[in-house]
């Protein structure tokens, strides 16, 4: 699975605290390997303090937006 960001998302991935920016990853990572989170609709996932909106089109990941609870 290739992971794009879209610029929005990618601008609040880095200007969140260290750990924010490494629970991101770890969601993001988490749907890359999750087959159930493979569905072509908008989607979401949370995690204990952040969360990220993605789309999955073919082989792609799109992460259209990414927040953290601060």
């Amino acid at each position: 699975m290739r992971v794009e960001l879209i610029q929005r998302a990618a601008n609040v991935l880095f200007d969140v605290p260290d750990e924010m920016h490494e629970e991101i990853i770890m969601l993001i990572d988490g749907v890359t390997k999750d087959s159930e989170a493979h569905m072509p609709d908008l989607a979401a996932a949370f995690g204990e303090w952040c969360w990220l909106v993605y789309s999955v089109h073919g082989d792609v990941i799109e992460v259209l937006d990414v927040g953290c609870a601060r």
